[in-house]
């Protein structure tokens, strides 16, 4: 999965970026901490923009993020992917021929083993790993299971990025503006 030749996938956290996003020439946008209320409208601006919305469907506010949730997002919102810790929201959108994007926390190496359990069920397309500034970790998760990489969390430095694409990521998410900017210019 490549992401347009950018390193950077903008993640939005505050509605007020979405029109400046809109305007770039990203292809790929994050959503993050949405409301359901606002969901078809902000996904459909967006596609109206020609941008890809990868739809972090465990921090949509007012919805369950359970199989009904994600059927309900594949449905009804249909953004081009769905962003989950959880396995029934994977499959559920794998089902619905959208692109998956397991997001893994590394708080330690129990965390790690059993999200490689779990990325054997799952085989999404993509995995998001958190925090996205251990370099070693994404290499070795990527020589594991051989799918491509987003890092996310504490990045905070284009240094931080280029490490993290060293090692093997195929995108960083970021909600810093400043990396956005950089990356395309604004």
């Amino acid at each position: 999965m490549h992401f347009s030749n950018s390193m950077i996938l903008p993640a939005i956290r505050d509605l007020k970026d979405l029109d400046k996003v809109a305007q770039t020439d990203y292809e790929y946008i994050v959503l993050l901490n949405t409301h359901i209320g606002q969901l078809k409208s902000l996904v459909k601006m967006l596609r109206d923009h020609d941008k890809k919305v990868l739809l972090h469907a465990d921090l949509v506010q007012g919805l369950k993020s359970d199989e009904y949730g994600a059927q309900f997002l594949c449905r009804d919102i249909r953004p081009a992917g769905l962003i989950s810790t959880r396995k029934n929201v994977l499959l559920t959108a794998k089902k619905a021929k959208l692109i998956t994007v397991q997001r893994l926390f590394l708080l330690d190496s129990i965390a790690l083993e059993s999200s490689y359990n779990m990325l054997e069920t799952i085989q999404p397309d993509c995995i998001e790993v958190l925090p996205g500034i251990i370099p070693h970790i994404i290499q070795e998760i990527y020589e594991k299971t051989n799918t491509p990489i987003i890092a996310g969390g504490l990045i905070r430095t284009e240094k931080e990025v280029q490490a993290a694409i060293d090692a093997g990521a195929t995108a960083v998410t970021t909600s810093n503006k400043e990396l956005w900017n950089r990356d395309h210019g604004l």
